[in-house]
């Protein structure tokens, strides 16, 4: 009896085991499209096939007052993606904007390729295509940091849908290969991996605030340090270091006296930003990334430009100081 009692008692113990659920490990950090990332608006995508593969770029689309007039389409710097614009695209639509935050391929929540040409044509191309989707034909456009090239390059393209170009502490301002050594994708790759969130906590610390780090300024940085910690981290690098080529190899410095619409170009007078400063020779090291001195100069090369100076701020004024930022911008909007 005992016997019986004993083997009933295992058969259930072996039972209650089997059908409990084998309890997977949680994944740390965020995968390459930030799935499990909560973007501050509801995110929409545009799907398309190009380079014989089939890709999506995220979008928000948002107004307050139904089909807003006044369209106006943000475009992000590469160390970020559409969401850092939270602030403005909330004051944006209180005066009545649509306004359109766009992640680029290989940024955000839009599709990280592996094998993929980086241009900003063919940016400019998708961002188009999206923007045609949508019914969007024309828009005024800002573009910060990187997104400062690809707006320039998109107004170059489609002069006629651009009503009107902002260009936030843009890079581009310089040809910095004619002042620096050429960094192989592969060693920008390598670069990457040997990064950590600590290492990006302190760029972003000494580049953009000054050392002076707030925390609200833990959200900017949340994705990339997710993506660090997460299973698609090779991916996100490699294509950090396609993007890096394209913004070193691709200037738009030589073409700004082709822009044919109003252009208001605002830097920040702390902005010292240059790709491949680092390994620059000595006495041009310094020269590299002087932002008050290449406002005026490339203001003076675009037609129709309106140079405002931010004293004080660095390289993302519209976080660092958003009213401040605000203040300038919106007087200037059409």
């Amino acid at each position: 009896m005992k016997f019986h009692l004993s083997l009933l008692l295992i058969a259930s113990f072996l039972t209650a085991c089997a059908s409990k659920p084998v309890e997977k490990p949680a994944l740390r950090g965020y995968d390459a499209e930030l799935t499990n990332y909560q973007y501050p608006f509801p995110v929409k995508y545009y799907s398309f096939r190009a380079q014989e593969q089939d890709l999506k770029m995220a979008y928000m689309d948002m107004s307050r007052m139904g089909d807003a007039g006044k369209v106006i389409v943000l475009l992000h710097g590469k160390n970020f993606s559409g969401e850092y614009y939270e602030d403005l695209a909330h004051r944006l639509m209180t005066i009545g904007y649509r306004v359109i935050m766009i992640d680029q391929i290989g940024f955000g929540k839009s599709t990280k390729p592996k094998n993929f040409q980086y241009t900003f044509q063919a940016l400019a191309l998708y961002t188009n295509n999206l923007l045609d989707s949508i019914g969007v034909k024309n828009y005024q456009l800002l573009g910060h940091s990187m997104g400062g090239m690809l707006a320039t390059r998109m107004a170059l393209m489609y002069p006629e849908k651009i009503s009107k170009l902002f260009l936030i502490d843009p890079i581009g301002l310089e040809d910095w290969k004619t002042m620096t050594a050429y960094h192989s994708i592969d060693q920008y790759y390598q670069a990457e991996l040997n990064s950590n969130p600590e290492r990006v906590k302190k760029y972003q610390l000494e580049s953009y605030y000054d050392n002076n780090w707030k925390p609200e300024y833990d959200r900017y940085i949340k994705a990339m340090t997710g993506w660090m910690e997460g299973p698609d981290y090779p991916l996100i690098a490699w294509n950090a270091a396609l993007t890096y080529d394209m913004v070193f190899t691709q200037p738009v410095f030589y073409e700004f006296k082709l822009l044919k619409m109003p252009t208001v170009l605002v830097v920040g007078t702390r902005d010292k930003t240059a790709l491949g400063k680092a390994w620059a020779p000595e006495g041009v090291k310094e020269k590299m990334g002087n932002y008050p001195q290449m406002g005026k100069t490339v203001a003076k090369m675009i037609p129709k430009s309106k140079l405002i100076t931010l004293k004080g701020l660095g390289h993302l004024p519209f976080i660092e100081a958003p009213d401040m930022f605000w203040k300038n911008l919106e007087k200037e909007l059409q």
